[in-house]
């Protein structure tokens, strides 16, 4: 990844948190075939400053007989991201209109090698903290022990496990952090005018402005 010192995000519980928030990941890897690459939703553990990334994939998906041949592989998780136009630099008026546009996003890239697991606890588990997770929020929250255990059972038998341990985990927050106090607020201004999905990257942007 390309990463300029100022756009660099190392702490592995921001990182996380940003999978958390958005957990569907590319799965990109390669094969016999070239490279594969699959949007998958994972769990993100932190241990120790490490950070392991759970999953599973269907058996009807070759993918995961690719990375049993070779486990080496990257996950890719996008968070907030927008068009940064140059009128809402204050600066614009000040240089002669020397300012062009720019995209500002927050991005995780985790590689390393990954292993497939096909035990059946282990699958359980995972399935569990994935419906946990993403049912919490339902006003009649749904959990695998209410469909029927031979059902449940039989489902599992149509999946593999991932588990990634990373290797190198790459963070950049492309925040406006290079320009000055005055431009990041005029483009934090014309995010939330916008009204729309660039409010949580305006919020994205007031977080990394604020002081530490």
């Amino acid at each position: 990844m390309y990463l300029p010192a100022a756009f660099k995000q190392d702490s592995p519980e921001a990182q996380a948190a940003l999978i958390r928030r958005y957990p569907l990941g590319l799965l990109i890897t390669h094969g016999a075939d070239g490279f594969e690459a699959n949007p998958i939703p994972f769990l993100v553990d932190v241990v120790g400053g490490e950070i392991t990334l759970r999953a599973h994939l269907s058996r009807g998906n070759a993918q995961w007989k690719s990375l049993a041949a070779d486990g080496r592989c990257m996950a890719v998780f996008q968070g907030e991201e927008g068009y940064v136009s140059p009128s809402w630099y204050p600066s614009k008026k000040q240089n002669g209109g020397k300012t062009v546009p720019t995209w500002n996003y927050v991005s995780v890239q985790v590689s390393g090698e990954a292993k497939i697991i096909e035990s059946s606890e282990w699958l359980l588990t995972l399935l569990r903290e994935l419906t946990q997770l993403h049912e919490g929020g339902q006003r009649e929250p749904w959990s695998v022990s209410d469909a029927p255990e031979n059902f449940i059972a039989a489902q599992m038998k149509g999946i593999v496990g991932i588990e990634l341990v990373a290797r190198k985990v790459e963070g950049k927050w492309k925040l406006s952090q290079n320009r000055t106090a005055e431009d990041v607020s005029g483009v934090i201004d014309g995010l939330r005018e916008l009204e729309g999905p660039e409010s949580t990257l305006a919020q994205a942007m007031v977080q990394a402005s604020s002081p530490k």
